[in-house]
Formats: C-alpha cells, sequence, structure tokens
C-alpha cells in the first residue's frame, strides 16, 4: 500500500504542472519528501509499466504512455462519446464559443470534454482533466444546486465559509428555479460561462454543460442567447441518456 501511495505522490508531482513537463530525481525527491535512492527504485518499477518515462540524455522523468492508453480506454467507455459530443458539437457550431462537459467527484468537478470554436479567435481554455472546486463557476453551482440536499449541504459547509453559507444557499435555490447557472470572472477575469445540469436514465444527475465566452462587449441579448441554448442542448442531452 505505501509503495502506491509514493507511486501517486510521484504522478501526482508529475501531473500537477502546466509549464513543466520534465523533472530530475533530485525535484522529485524534494516535492515528494523522499530519500533519493528509496525514489530511484519506485522510479525503475514505474517505468516498466509504462506509468513513467525517462529521457536517455536529460535523465528526466516524465509521464508514461500508459495514462493515455488507460484514459483512451476510459474515454471510450463514457456515454458522452456516443450521445454527448455530437451535441457539444452542435451547440459549438450555434453559438461559436468554447463548450464544456464537468462530472463531480467529490468536492471538485473534472472538465472531461471541451469542443473550441475554431472561426472564434479569441477563446477560453480550460484544460481537460483539470479539477475545479465545486463552489466556482457556472457549471459547478449548477450541479451544486441540482444535487440531492444532504450532498449539496455537505460540500457547501466543506468549500464556503460558514458567514456565506446561507447567501450561497440561497444563490443555487434561485439557480435551481432557473434551471440554469452563470459566472463572471470568478476564475478568470473578463470571462464569463452558462451551464445547465445532464441528468441519466433514471435522472440522476451526471454532470452540466457550459459555454464559456469573453464578456467584453457581450450584449443582454447575446447573454440571453446563450442561455437559452445551453438550456435547450442540457434538455436535448438529457433526454438522449434517457432521463424523463
Amino acid at each position: 500500500m505505501q509503495t502506491i501511495d509514493r507511486a501517486m505522490q510521484v504522478i501526482k508531482v508529475l501531473a500537477g504542472s502546466d509549464t513543466k513537463r520534465w523533472f530530475a530525481i533530485s525535484e522529485l525527491s524534494k516535492e515528494c519528501g523522499l530519500p533519493v535512492s528509496t525514489l530511484h527504485r519506485l522510479l525503475q518499477s514505474m517505468k516498466q509499466h509504462g506509468l513513467i518515462q525517462q529521457d536517455s540524455d536529460s535523465k528526466f522523468y516524465s509521464m508514461g504512455t500508459a495514462w493515455l492508453e488507460y484514459g483512451l480506454q476510459m474515454y471510450d467507455t463514457f456515454d458522452f462519446v456516443a450521445l454527448i459530443r455530437p451535441e457539444l458539437e452542435k451547440l459549438m457550431h450555434e453559438v461559436e464559443e468554447s463548450v464544456y462537459f464537468s462530472k463531480p467527484i467529490g468536492l471538485e468537478s473534472l472538465v472531461v470534454e471541451r469542443i473550441d470554436c475554431l472561426n472564434n479567435p479569441i477563446r477560453i481554455y480550460d484544460q481537460l482533466g483539470i479539477r475545479i472546486p465545486l463552489n466556482i463557476g457556472a457549471a459547478n453551482k449548477v450541479m451544486l444546486a441540482h444535487m440531492p440536499p444532504k450532498e449539496k449541504l455537505k460540500i457547501v459547509s466543506s468549500l464556503v465559509p460558514e458567514n456565506e453559507h446561507e447567501a450561497f444557499l440561497q444563490l443555487l435555490r434561485d439557480v435551481q428555479k432557473l434551471g440554469y447557472g452563470e459566472s463572471h470572472g470568478e476564475r478568470t477575469p473578463g470571462t464569463s460561462s452558462v451551464a445547465a445540469p445532464i441528468y441519466n436514465h433514471q435522472n440522476e444527475l451526471i454532470g452540466a454543460i457550459s459555454i464559456g465566452y469573453v464578456n467584453f462587449n457581450v450584449t443582454e441579448e447575446r447573454k440571453s442567447f446563450l442561455i437559452e441554448k445551453v438550456m435547450e442542448f442540457g434538455l436535448r442531452i438529457s433526454g438522449k441518456l434517457g432521463a424523463k
């Protein structure tokens, strides 16, 4: 069990940087809090299984190709490959903005799909696989708003300061009533998003679709159009997944 924990420490370091891909063993040792000798044995074992790779010249380490293989296999089993992704592509073409599909995981959401509009020179870019606390962003608020009450309260209690609980819960009640969520500049100044919930055949919340856009010079008419479209496609995708 300790070996697995240590291996995951290494993977989190290797995958945790947006700008740095390769790490020296000394850097990994410092980040993971492990002796170089212990880490060397662990890295050799991980390399044999394709979990990491080592540059032959610099001897630095990076993520291995096994993660891509496993990820693509898992990706292919998700409902959104066959049903959600084509709808996201249609939505992207209609609104000419980047669109996303996110899933809740514990206290965070995971961005599992993104369709960019190539015709739009200014795009919002949220990396696939990024984790975002569930109290931040339109997609997360709309998922929180439509979760079972006990689960919702537990998450809010964990993420939101106590003196802000009631105001945040009122916001979620408003989102649930309206059927969509919106966010303005919470993660990136000058950007906004609107989102709608997605349900499966058992009417269980499985995620949210969202539209990200740069809010400079966006008219109320344009915003209303984006809200209308994200709600329309939220219902369409849920219907395709069998939601009643």
